[in-house]
């Protein structure tokens, strides 16, 4: 790595790569196409983003002196405005030190200040499909000089529907690019993805989750009409908190219940004005608010450092949903608590539900976890955590998740 990113990682405690960093970054380094299959939490947002970094800065480099402007070199694709501003804040610092300029292209928020951003220069734009396509067919973005190319949780991508846009991105870089997709799983519709865009001495990595258990599981029996104050209770108990409901009005509903029960809390979905969305996740990461209340807008990437519980107000029907869920807590190896309210009239579904995560979860214990009566106090609360956190980083076997979107490792060697 480039002396200035090594400088940069040390400064942020960053000293050690995690399993998708340590397989996936030489090979991009040698700049091969890169399929990475990791689940969430696991420090994809560093794996692609310091060789992204390291080649853009090379490359600018190589380039004639005193170019007029600085038309990207380097894009990375992500399917949400929350994921792509996370992975801004993820880089910026990074890309500071080489002397690089991203810029993140999403919608939600005028054109304007994005047009005159790319007319300035970017090295890196960080974009959302559908934002970047209108700029291209404004004649406000050119991708021709992109060479490296960063698809990045291409699983939601195809989930979203985004991959024929992703398609006709791909088709406006560079035909020599560099590609490299990183995602929770490569089967199915990304599997095709990969086969359609690696063709540079293509490699894939897949890491597993770990051998440790980070990640407890409780189902409760709750009505509905219980739920928002054992909701309050477990967000006093544990600590900083996300739940999910099903419904944008659900959500709505359940945020402005807890806050008369004196529950600070956070909304965040998809109806949301962006401004309102990002002040949601910056009052929640600097712990203003102890709560944070979500549809699945936010289930996927999206990294707030030491959520101690999630919460599944309502239980999603489809067991993807409840993995991306859940995985906001527990990330990077930390230690996570996961809540599911369940109906007294769907017991039967729950069951049935948890058989089938239980398939795609083989480092939590949810196949053991059994349908019971609400207990806050059988959770970890927000003392112990602080007690197990210093247990664990002077054993030096995990640590909390560190600065957001990214992994950050303490007391090991």
């Amino acid at each position: 790595m480039a002396g200035a990113l090594v400088e940069s990682l040390i400064a942020h405690a960053i000293t050690t790569p995690s399993p998708i960093q340590a397989a996936t970054i030489p090979d991009a380094l040698a700049r091969r196409d890169v399929a990475g299959e990791a689940p969430t939490g696991s420090g994809k947002t560093l794996a692609f983003g310091l060789p992204l970094l390291q080649l853009v800065d090379a490359a600018r480099r190589a380039g004639p002196a005193g170019a007029p402007a600085r038309i990207p070199i380097g894009l990375v694709v992500a399917p949400t405005r929350e994921l792509a501003r996370q992975i801004i804040r993820t880089l910026d610092p990074l890309a500071t030190a080489l002397g690089l300029r991203l810029h993140a292209v999403h919608g939600g928020v005028p054109f304007e200040p994005q047009i005159e951003a790319l007319r300035q220069g970017v090295d890196v734009v960080i974009a959302c499909p559908g934002r970047l396509l209108d700029l291209v067919e404004q004649g406000a973005a050119d991708l021709g000089s992109v060479t490296t190319v960063v698809i990045d949780e291409a699983d939601r991508l195809a989930d979203m529907g985004f991959l024929p846009d992703v398609m006709r991105l791909l088709q406006l870089t560079s035909s020599g690019r560099q590609t490299l997709l990183f995602s929770a799983t490569l089967a199915g519709p990304v599997e095709e993805l990969v086969a359609a865009t690696q063709q540079r001495s293509p490699v894939r990595h897949h890491v597993a989750a770990p051998d440790i258990v980070p990640v407890r599981h409780h189902l409760w029996v709750v009505a509905n009409a219980g739920r928002v104050a054992l909701l309050a209770d477990i967000a006093r108990h544990c600590g900083p908190t996300v739940a999910f409901t099903n419904t944008r009005r659900e959500a709505d509903r359940v945020a402005a219940q807890v806050r008369r029960l004196g529950v600070e809390a956070s909304l965040l979905h998809g109806g949301n004005a962006q401004h309102d969305r990002t002040r949601a996740l910056d009052r929640f990461a600097a712990g203003t608010t102890r709560l944070m209340v979500a549809t699945d807008v936010a289930a996927r990437g999206l990294h707030v450092e030491g959520v101690a519980c999630v919460v599944h107000h309502d239980l999603p029907t489809d067991p993807t949903d409840y993995v991306h869920r859940s995985g906001r807590t527990g990330r990077a190896g930390a230690v996570g608590t996961v809540v599911a309210f369940v109906d007294p009239a769907a017991i039967d579904r729950a069951r049935r539900l948890v058989a089938r995560v239980a398939a795609e979860l083989p480092g939590d214990i949810i196949s053991d976890a059994e349908i019971t009566e609400p207990d806050v106090l059988s959770l970890e609360s927000a003392a112990d955590r602080v007690a197990i956190d210093r247990e664990l980083i002077a054993m030096g076997t995990m640590s909390r998740p560190g600065a957001v979107g990214t992994v950050k490792f303490s007391g090991r060697g």
